[in-house]
């Protein structure tokens, strides 16, 4: 076999060793190491056994040396099998997951990966393995998620021209008295927790289906809450009913949670004891009204789902009491987190706020 000869000359031994120090990847600071020793003299194959690979191995790296020079001697991932799909077709793919199948049409009203790889064969004349589509759609982005209920009269289109004239909404029913004022915005909102508890996920074997206990029974309580995400500040009470009476002193606890030389601003849906004419509201709180519909805009939503999963699904109440207990207990926890309430509070269109 003849041997390669080492054409580069921008690099000594001494700094391919100084490059091999420097350097992360190990393997790639061995085969600096031997090209140095081969350049100092030694044979090769004495430099090959020096740094752990055999003859031939140094040949074929001082192959990749003498083209590419130092990137060429780390490894190179490799891409594996080319896609049987191109991008034109996976670009359709990703469209059909997202718009649903159409129960008529498709014969289901979720997509499986078997459903997926049949629509891939009668689309594009493409058979796949049920594995790899599920790889096909990771590589796109998507994942088994759980969804949230929508509302079938609910508006996407109100829904943004809300988020996108917060500001001017806030602006417009602003009272004369809190201009040039600091504003906080706050989201409020309500939830009945009660013996019809929830069940949630847990951590248990494959192929088994754990129990939880879960009471028929019918007593419950409401929790009023509210969060300010820009001060991490929240206010709650837990009432036995959800009406107006409950709502004003709400209201009134909030109102002692605002900033001194504060202004607060309530995002809340429009339910009736929100809008009420007997609603009594500080003069630091002006009340805006989300679109119909429109849960998602809330967030408090998303800490209901938070305090159920983690501190009252899989209960049973014993008493109103303990319902009221529990709910308390639940809310500290979440309240008592400050990093918690920003980063499910948090939304961008209330920035735009001050």
């Amino acid at each position: 076999m003849m041997a390669v000869e080492i054409t580069r000359v921008e690099h000594s031994p001494a700094s391919l060793r100084a490059a091999a120090a420097r350097r992360c990847d190990a393997k790639a600071s061995r085969r600096m190491l031997a090209i140095a020793l081969v350049m100092e003299g030694v044979d090769r194959r004495s430099a090959a056994e020096i740094c752990d690979m055999d003859r031939q191995t140094l040949r074929d790296w001082i192959h990749r040396y003498n083209e590419e020079g130092l990137d060429g001697l780390s490894n190179r991932r490799s891409t594996g099998r080319r896609s049987r799909l191109g991008a034109e077709q996976k670009a359709e793919l990703a469209r059909m997951v997202r718009e649903g199948p159409d129960p008529e049409v498709d014969g289901v009203v979720r997509w499986r990966r078997i459903d997926l790889q049949r629509k891939i064969e009668d689309c594009f004349g493409v058979v796949m393995h049920e594995r790899t589509v599920g790889k096909q759609l990771a590589s796109r982005g998507f994942r088994r998620l759980s969804v949230r209920p929508r509302h079938p009269k609910s508006d996407p289109a109100a829904q943004e021209t809300f988020q996108k004239n917060f500001s001017a909404t806030v602006a417009a029913a602003l009272p004369d008295a809190a201009r040039g004022k600091t504003l906080e915005v706050w989201f409020q909102d309500e939830a009945r927790i009660g013996q019809q508890a929830t069940l949630t996920r847990i951590w248990a074997e494959r192929g088994t289906r754990p129990g939880a206990p879960r009471d028929t029974r019918y007593k419950w309580a409401y929790i009023f809450g509210a969060v300010c995400p820009s001060r991490a500040k929240s206010a709650a009470l837990v009432m036995p009913y959800a009406n107006t009476d409950a709502m004003n002193a709400h209201l009134a606890e909030i109102s002692k949670v605002v900033a001194q030389d504060a202004h607060a601003v309530i995002v809340m849906d429009g339910a009736g004891w929100h809008s009420s004419a007997a609603l009594c509201v500080p003069e630091n709180i002006t009340i805006v009204i989300l679109p119909p519909y429109a849960p998602e805009l809330n967030p408090v939503e998303n800490i209901w789902a938070y305090l159920r999963s983690n501190c009252l699904a899989i209960s049973v109440f014993q008493s109103y009491r303990d319902i009221v207990t529990r709910c308390c207990e639940a809310w500290n926890f979440f309240a008592n987190d400050p990093e918690r309430i920003r980063s499910i509070a948090d939304r961008q269109y209330a920035r735009t706020v001050s």
